[in-house]
């Protein structure tokens, strides 16, 4: 059965890009709703915004939606991945800014704030999409593809430079809580020369050691250090499921991102509905609706975090 919240669940904090304080709640929504976001400061537009894949817009540091009054909200990709990692299918997003607060740079609090109020189920089926056949795209050495699978599988690797970073790879597969227990608390990372330039640029003004991992060739300048040893592939795959969350319900499928990003995955659900023979629709049945991220989700899932 489909989900929502009990209640509304409210965040207040920074955006990371432009800085500037922003409060969100996240409210139930009657079922078959889908997830939408509502601009409350935005009196002469339409602020309404649905999550979907064909509503993303280019951006290279995070995923942005637009509508077609040109409302946006960016940022979107760890609370849309705390949504999916809790099986909620259902909720209407307010917020009066045009970016998502990024709190600790994970989607911890938001799962946190979601536990507070629990859930309600709805009296209608899940309907997912099943992956029929392997579809991918390729950005010079970055690549990102689906694959069948019975369930939601992320197999990512990653590859930088910086002796903090280096070459990382994880195999998961999400049924049930694994997204809270193994994902939801690694925090997103930049590099010391990266957040200077972007500075440079009036970018990263609400960025701090405390939102995000921050690296400096093999030293990890955060406080407290690193929450995993693996903590950018981790948050890598995060992003991943809160990407994969834009295609309107949950994958049933194995996606293999290799230096893959927003806009590589974004390309590949835009390459997967753009092939009819590669989907299909599906409603869960109880043996399925058992494998999907967040069910079952409780409070001793929640990882242990500095």
């Amino acid at each position: 059965m489909q989900n929502s919240l009990k209640s509304p669940a409210a965040f207040a904090g920074l955006g990371l890009h432009g800085g500037q304080p922003v409060r969100m709640v996240v409210h139930p929504a009657p079922a078959d709703h889908g997830i939408w976001f509502r601009r409350t400061d935005m009196a002469d537009r339409d602020g309404r915004i649905e999550a979907r894949w064909d509503n993303v817009t280019p951006s290279r540091l995070c995923t942005v939606i637009e509508n077609a009054d040109g409302v946006s909200v960016s940022t979107i990709e760890h609370i849309m991945a705390a949504l999916a990692g809790f099986a909620i299918h259902n909720a209407l997003i307010e917020i009066d800014g045009p970016e998502v607060p990024i709190l600790d740079g994970s989607a911890v609090p938001f799962i946190e704030g979601f536990l507070a109020v629990g859930l309600e189920e709805q009296a209608l089926p899940v309907r997912a999409v099943r992956v029929l056949k392997p579809v991918e795209v390729r950005e010079g050495e970055a690549l990102a593809r689906l694959e069948p699978a019975t369930m939601l599988e992320i197999d990512f690797r990653i590859d930088f430079a910086d002796e903090a970073i280096g070459v990382q790879s994880r195999r998961l597969n999400m049924a049930n809580g694994a997204f809270v227990r193994e994902l939801s608390d690694s925090r997103t990372f930049c590099r010391q020369s990266d957040v200077d330039a972007m500075r440079a640029r009036g970018l990263a003004l609400g960025g701090t050691l405390e939102n995000a991992v921050v690296f400096d060739g093999a030293e990890v300048l955060s406080p407290g250090g690193l929450r995993h040893a693996d903590e950018p592939v981790r948050h890598k795959m995060l992003d991943a499921v809160g990407d994969l969350a834009l295609a309107g319900g949950p994958i049933l499928g194995r996606y293999v991102g290799e230096r893959a990003g927003h806009a590589l995955t974004n390309r590949l659900l835009r390459a997967l509905f753009a092939d009819p023979s590669a989907y299909a629709i599906v409603d869960c049945g109880p043996r399925t609706l058992d494998k999907l991220p967040g069910v079952g989700v409780h409070a001793g899932d929640l990882p242990a975090r500095n």
